[in-house]
């Protein structure tokens, strides 16, 4: 019976974290899971960062004390204070020994009380008994998880004073549970690379048009419903084609590399903005909360940043934000033909600076004709310097 009972929570754990859609719903899935299965009342899961030398607590699950949250941000401990981790976990498990055979303790995992180590073969952890002390803990069982043939972390699961302590067949479980958390986490990361993929341009590393869509659906819904300001900053990066033509696309593809480096400097300056290739020579930056005002400031930043780009002629950037006198902004699609039409603007008038939809009447009037033909798109974006700026703003620009 106790054997049936342990495999429908070795099911349950697989199922909690297949149907988990972000790390934290795994991370958490995983901890509840080895908590049930072991009839603890409290877990957590750690990941071993080797280049900081620390264990980072990812999630507290169960029942958490004062000082433990959910998420922590900043939880983490030095790993020379969990000798283990970079020794017994890194040499008897990457090292595919498969942990040492002491009896029941065989395949890694370990028992401690509050009163001192519980497993044969296994040290004294001052660190680990102190905080079972601390918090009011009678036992508890780590389990080492490695991905990939390296060590990853562990899984953590104890139970209060008073009730009866883990025992080295709990080792044992928890050492399959544990095999059952990196198989979870695996899969975790492989769909995490792939959300990334699908959401990120692949030459500058910032968000695509994708990402973009969905984050500005999202910002203007919280705009309708309490006024949140979003704003859009849209740039086309002048000069791409002749640095191609003369130097060649490697050097072309730097300077777009280059430029959303920049570009994303300045989103930093606005929290929770978002840096984006729309793609070819065309960025954004989708900022939600800031004052209009700080929106343009920024986008001025980037003007002056990018014509001091070695390579290039500046940006042509266009502004639009809820902030500013542009009418009802209902979907994305409005406040992209508004940026959109400020940007064509400020292409066409060589403005050295970002033009703004609602302080320059000539955009709105752009974002409200019909778009135009690809041959009046092209005649608008080449405008050449002797032609008339004002003529040329005047013709119809087109989405993107």
């Amino acid at each position: 019976m106790a054997e049936d009972r342990r495999l429908r929570a070795v099911v349950a754990l697989a199922q909690a974290m297949a149907a988990a859609h972000t790390p934290r719903e795994t991370w958490r899935a995983a901890a509840l899971g080895a908590c049930v299965a072991l009839d603890g009342t409290f877990g957590a899961l750690s990941t071993w960062e080797r280049e900081r030398g620390r264990l980072r607590v990812l999630v507290n699950a169960g029942q958490r004390v004062d000082d433990e949250e959910e998420f922590p941000e900043s939880e983490s401990y030095p790993v020379n204070r969990f000798p283990e981790i970079t020794e017994f976990l890194h040499a008897q498990w990457a090292g595919g020994a498969g942990g040492p055979a002491t009896g029941e303790h065989r395949g890694g995992a370990w028992v401690e009380t509050a009163d001192g180590p519980a497993t044969p073969g296994h040290g004294y952890c001052h660190q680990r008994v102190a905080a079972l002390r601390r918090r009011r803990r009678g036992s508890c069982v780590v389990a080492p998880i490695v991905l990939h043939g390296r060590a990853w972390g562990e899984l953590y699961v104890a139970r209060p004073l008073g009730a009866p302590l883990f025992t080295g067949e709990d080792a044992g479980f928890a050492t399959v549970l544990a095999s059952v958390v990196a198989a979870g986490i695996v899969q975790t990361e492989r769909l995490e690379e792939v959300r990334r993929l699908a959401f990120t341009d692949p030459l500058t590393g910032l968000a695509n048009r994708r990402a973009v869509d969905s984050r500005l659906d999202e910002a203007l819904e919280r705009h309708v419903a309490d006024g949140t300001v979003v704003s859009l900053v849209v740039c086309d990066l002048n000069g791409l084609k002749q640095v191609n033509d003369t130097l060649g696309h490697a050097v072309g593809d730097r300077l777009l590399e280059r430029f959303g480096s920049v570009l994303s400097r300045c989103g930093a300056m606005l929290a929770g903005a978002l840096a984006a290739r729309l793609g070819g020579d065309e960025f954004c930056l989708l900022a939600e909360g800031p004052a209009a005002d700080e929106v343009v400031a920024v986008a001025e930043e980037l003007c002056v940043r990018a014509g001091e780009l070695e390579l290039g002629a500046g940006v042509a950037c266009g502004v639009a934000s809820t902030g500013d006198p542009i009418g009802r902004v209902h979907d994305g699609r409005r406040l992209f033909r508004l940026a959109d039409a400020a940007q064509y603007r400020a292409k066409a008038a060589r403005s050295p600076g970002p033009v703004v939809a609602g302080r320059d009447g000539t955009v709105m009037r752009l974002a409200d004709s019909p778009p135009p033909s690809p041959q009046d798109r092209r005649r608008f974006r080449d405008a050449r310097p002797e032609e008339d700026p004002a003529a040329a703003a005047e013709e119809p620009w087109s989405e993107p």
